[in-house]
C-alpha cells in the first residue's frame, strides 16, 4: 500500500513537470519577440498636438490562453509608444484610458503637453486583447442599449428590456467565439507584463484612467515586483466586483447633473434658455424628454432623437466641464425643436462595447436575474431619474460565464499608489475609490475638491500635475493623504476636451 502511494505521488510530480516545463519555455519564447517600431501615420492629421509625428505604432504575439500557453493559439496586441526627443526614456510608463474596453493607442498624445513626463519617460498605449487594432471580438453589431427607454416599466417594454439584454449576452458570446471566453482582467494583465518583458525592462509604471484604475489595481496585484509607479486616476471600486462598481452608476452621474450641470445651464440662460434656475433646467430636461417619447425630432445635423439619445447626451456632457457648452448647445437645439423640424436613421466597429460586456461579465460573477434588474431599476431610477434605470451590466444576468478566478487586490506587496479623484466624478464615484483605498494598503489618495471631472492629471489642474508628476517623474511618493482645489466651471467659449475625449477624438480621425 505504502509503494503505492509513493508512485502514485511520483506520478503526480512527474505529470506536474511535464507541464510546467513547456509552459515556461513557451512563456520564454513569446519573451523573446521584438517589436518593429514604425510611424503611426505618414502625415500628422490637422489639429493633432505638437510632436504627434514621435507617435509610433507596433505589435506583439502573445497566448490567446495564458493557462495553456503552449497549443499554438495566439492573438495580437497592438500598442504606440512616444519615445523622449534625447533618446531612450528613464522609465516606461504603461496607460489606459479605462472603458473597460477603450483603445488606448491614441492616449500617449494627450501628454505631449505634459514635457516634464513626455520627455523622461516613454509613454505606452496599448489596445488591450479583445478591442481597437487588437485581435477583436464582437457582438455581431447588436446593441440593445438605448433600443429601448427603460422608464417605461410597462409588461410589454419590460419584455423587450429583459429580453435584449439575454439576447445582447447571447450575440456578445456567440460572435466573439472562442477568443471571448479569454478576454479577461486575469488575461489581460499578463499580456501587460509580456510586453515589459519584449520591451527588455525590469520595470515599468503604469498610468490608468477610471476602467485603467481596475486594470493598474489587479496588474500590480498579479505582478507587485515588476510595477514601480502606479497612478491610478478616476478610479472604480477595484477591491469589489464590478457589479457594485456600476450599481453607483445613477448616483454619481445625478449629483454632477444636479450639482454642477444644471446650475451652470442656469447661470446661462441668457445663452440657452433652459431655465433660470437649476430645477427649471430640470424641469426642461423633463418637458422635452416626454415630448421626444411623444415625437423623435431629426435635427439638421442629421441626430435623430429619442428619450433614450437625450439621456446619453446629458450623460455623456457629465464627463468634463469642458463637454458643458456643447452639452447645452444641444439640449437648447432640441427643447426649442418645433414640429416643423420634425422627420418621419476584420476591425469590428464595435469591438469595444464587446470587449466592455465581456470583461464586466468575464471577471466576476453577477448576483441576481430578472425579477432583479426589475426591482433594482425601479429603485436607483427613482433616485437618480437621468440614468439610474440603465443598467449597463444587465447581460451579464444572462452570461454563460467560463470559470475565471480573479487574485484579489489588496495592495499587500505592491508598491505605494498614488490614486487620483475627484469629488463629484459621475461615473467612478469617490464613495467607491473610498472603499477601494481603504482595502489597497499602502495607497495614497489625492482627492480633488469642488470638481466633479472624470479623468484629471493631463489637463489644467496644476497642483494635480504636480503631485503626479512628482511621483512618476520625480519619483518622490507622498507621505500621506492630499487633497487639490478643483478647476472652476468654464465660462461658454473655452469649451476644450479632456484628457480621455481628446484621445478618443483623434482615434476617430484617424479612423482607428
Amino acid at each position: 500500500m505504502q509503494r503505492r502511494k509513493i508512485a502514485a505521488a511520483l506520478a503526480v510530480v512527474t505529470a506536474t513537470s511535464l507541464w510546467i516545463v513547456p509552459q515556461a519555455q513557451a512563456e520564454n519564447a513569446f519573451a523573446k519577440q521584438e517589436i518593429t517600431w514604425q510611424k503611426c501615420f505618414d502625415q500628422v492629421p490637422p489639429g493633432f498636438p505638437p510632436g504627434a509625428e514621435r507617435l509610433e505604432c507596433g505589435q506583439f504575439t502573445t497566448p490567446m490562453d495564458w493557462n495553456n500557453p503552449h497549443n499554438g493559439k495566439t492573438i495580437t496586441i497592438a500598442v504606440s509608444r512616444t519615445v523622449p526627443l534625447n533618446g531612450k526614456g528613464k522609465t516606461a510608463v504603461f496607460t489606459n484610458p479605462g472603458g473597460p474596453g477603450g483603445e488606448g493607442r491614441t492616449l500617449p498624445l494627450a501628454f505631449l503637453s505634459r514635457p516634464k513626463l513626455s520627455e523622461n519617460a516613454e509613454i505606452y498605449g496599448i489596445d488591450v486583447r479583445g478591442t481597437g487594432a487588437s485581435s477583436n471580438i464582437t457582438c455581431g453589431l447588436y446593441d440593445t442599449l438605448g433600443s429601448t427607454d427603460p422608464r417605461d416599466r410597462s409588461k410589454a417594454n419590460l419584455d423587450l428590456l429583459y429580453r435584449g439584454m439575454e439576447l445582447q449576452a447571447k450575440f456578445c458570446q456567440t460572435k466573439s467565439g472562442e477568443l471571448g471566453r479569454y478576454v479577461t482582467t486575469d488575461q489581460t494583465v499578463k499580456d501587460l507584463d509580456l510586453l515589459r518583458q519584449v520591451l527588455g525592462r525590469k520595470k515599468v509604471d503604469w498610468l490608468g484612467y477610471s476602467g485603467g484604475s481596475w486594470m493598474g489595481a489587479y496588474y500590480a496585484t498579479y505582478f507587485p515586483k515588476t510595477l514601480d509607479k502606479i497612478v491610478l486616476d478616476s478610479n472604480a471600486q477595484f477591491t469589489g466586483p464590478w457589479q457594485e462598481v456600476f450599481d453607483d452608476f445613477g448616483m454619481g452621474v445625478e449629483r454632477r447633473f444636479r450639482v454642477d450641470f444644471l446650475p451652470w445651464a442656469a447661470k446661462y440662460d441668457n445663452l440657452y434658455h433652459l431655465g433660470k434656475t437649476a430645477e427649471e433646467v430640470r424641469q426642461t430636461y423633463e418637458r422635452t424628454r416626454a415630448k421626444l417619447a411623444a415625437q423623435p425630432v431629426t435635427l439638421p445635423d442629421g441626430g435623430t432623437y429619442y428619450p433614450v439619445t437625450l439621456d446619453a447626451l446629458l450623460f455623456r456632457g457629465q464627463y468634463s466641464k469642458y463637454s458643458f457648452e456643447a452639452t447645452a448647445q444641444k439640449f437648447a437645439e432640441l427643447a426649442g425643436a418645433v414640429p416643423a423640424q420634425l422627420k418621419a436613421q476584420a476591425n469590428y466597429p464595435d469591438a469595444q462595447t464587446a470587449t466592455l460586456y465581456t470583461i464586466l461579465c468575464n471577471d466576476t460573477p453577477f448576483q441576481g436575474g430578472r425579477r432583479y434588474l426589475e426591482r433594482d431599476a425601479v429603485r436607483d431610477g427613482a433616485r437618480w431619474p437621468l440614468f439610474g434605470y440603465y443598467q449597463i451590466m444587465g447581460p451579464c444576468a444572462f452570461w454563460d460565464r467560463p470559470n475565471v478566478q480573479l487574485k484579489h487586490p489588496d495592495g499587500i506587496g505592491v508598491a505605494p499608489t498614488l490614486m487620483v479623484q475627484s469629488v463629484r466624478d459621475p461615473a467612478t464615484p469617490i464613495e467607491g475609490a473610498r472603499k477601494a483605498h481603504a482595502g489597497f494598503a499602502g495607497s495614497r489618495l489625492l482627492t480633488v475638491q469642488d470638481e466633479g471631472d472624470h479623468g484629471i492629471y493631463g489637463m489644467n489642474n496644476g497642483c494635480v500635475n504636480d503631485v503626479v508628476e512628482r511621483y512618476l517623474v520625480d519619483r518622490v511618493t507622498p507621505s500621506a493623504d492630499l487633497s487639490c482645489p478643483g478647476v472652476p466651471l468654464p465660462e461658454p467659449g473655452q469649451q476644450r476636451a479632456g484628457v480621455l475625449e481628446q484621445a478618443r477624438q483623434l482615434a476617430v480621425q484617424l479612423g482607428w
